[in-house]
């Protein structure tokens, strides 16, 4: 038996399936660049709305479509101009033009900030000093004449300052918009797949990374805290750090207060699949070490370990379960720079549903982490970080690569 069908009925059902066959309007993104060039995050950010990534290792092509840029520096091999021509999209030269499309209101679904690399001083503690924080403060100005907000990712560190990058975080609060920030190396795959249980409880960790000890040292705090903020009772952010280089990280490894971190340094190591043979103090001829005291008691050490290895690992003891819970985190058997796939998945899923895959509180908490064991570093000190009460709770399920 056949149901009438009125022609209004007819009209909303044709209506319906023009909508189902019609594709959806990508979100706009205007892209906040330091410098464009090859194998900048810029290039492997930017590159992938531009021309499709694989999350998972699955191609997929982008549902958000960079629309404008500006270049706050122009390398001496930039391939933003010629970028612009292929795709089709405008660089201009103040953020502002780029927000609002040449115009004088916003005109963008969201704001893809990517602050790294480019010719930036150094200052005297080691820190590069990116401009995350002014580029950022012009986006903050746009959303207040046009009264209108939108999601934004700032790339890495939010600053190498904590006031900045507390502020900024301060600011996305007040203004209400969503913002999301951090590294992609949380994000790769982890070999073996290691997820810590939500709400476990965790006697000690520790984190192996390497390289410079700023951009790389980002990486490596930020592969502890996407891991610790599972423990149980939430994280409730960190009371001191103490920097230690030389053959002092040795000794401490080695003294009363920091013997739980053998059998962890091993057991990381031992997923390693970059790792000189030799003992760590024969090969990491200036080792450094990030010692972290959580408020709520837990202990955690990174070792930047230059010379003995290669990539990131991480370690920690679970009360109830056996042995060492420890992976690695990428891979050299799987497809370069894959980690930033995953990370533009994030991206794009924010700029999509205006809700973040990870709270951008890990990113501030690791930011003034790092910023404080800098100060450390020049103190010669451990530092007491009262800033760094910040309480978040982790999704339950986190987002990384799995295959």
């Amino acid at each position: 038996m056949f149901s009438r069908l009125t022609r209004r009925g007819f009209l909303a059902a044709g209506a319906v399936a023009a909508r189902a066959e019609t594709p959806q309007k990508k979100k706009t993104v205007a892209a906040i660049i330091t410098e464009y060039r090859y194998l900048s995050h810029a290039d492997v950010i930017c590159g992938r709305f531009l021309d499709g990534y694989s999350p998972d290792n699955v191609r997929i092509e982008p549902r958000s479509q960079i629309v404008s840029m500006y270049t706050d520096q122009i390398a001496k091999k930039d391939m933003s101009r010629d970028l612009a021509q292929k795709h089709g999209f405008p660089i201009y030269p103040t953020i502002a033009e780029s927000l609002c499309m040449g115009g004088s209101k916003l005109a963008v679904d969201a704001v893809l900030l990517v602050g790294e690399h480019g010719n930036y001083p150094t200052n005297e503690k080691g820190q590069k000093m990116y401009p995350r924080f002014d580029l950022y403060q012009r986006i903050i100005d746009v959303f207040k004449t046009s009264k209108r907000v939108v999601p934004v990712f700032s790339d890495k560190h939010l600053s190498y300052s904590w006031d900045r990058a507390h502020l900024m975080y301060k600011q996305s609060r007040q203004m209400g918009f969503p913002l999301m920030a951090g590294s992609s190396i949380p994000v790769t795959v982890r070999v073996p797949e290691l997820e810590l249980p939500i709400d476990c409880q965790i006697d000690n960790a520790l984190v192996v990374g390497f390289g410079d000890l700023d951009a790389y040292g980002f990486h490596t705090l930020e592969c502890l805290q996407c891991m610790v903020e599972r423990r149980a009772g939430g994280e409730k952010g960190v009371d001191s750090v103490e920097w230690i280089e030389g053959d002092a990280v040795w000794r401490w490894r080695d003294s009363e207060q920091g013997r739980w971190s053998i059998p962890l340094l091993e057991a990381a190591l031992s997923k390693s699949e970059k790792v000189k043979p030799g003992r760590p103090e024969e090969n990491a001829k200036r080792p450094v070490a990030f010692l972290v005291q959580y408020r709520d008691g837990l202990q955690a050490v990174a070792y930047m370990l230059n010379g003995h290895a290669a990539n990131w690992a991480f370690a920690a003891n679970l009360k109830g379960k056996p042995g060492v819970q420890a992976c690695q985190f990428g891979s050299s058997k799987i497809r370069g720079l894959a980690h930033f796939d995953g990370l533009v998945h994030c991206i794009e899923e924010m700029f999509i549903t205006g809700k973040p895959l990870y709270p951008v509180e890990r990113t501030l908490l690791t930011s003034g982490t790092l910023a404080f064991l800098f100060d450390s570093r020049m103190a010669k000190k451990r530092l007491m970080t009262p800033q760094l009460s910040i309480a978040y709770r982790a999704p339950q399920h986190a987002y990384f690569q799995k295959a």
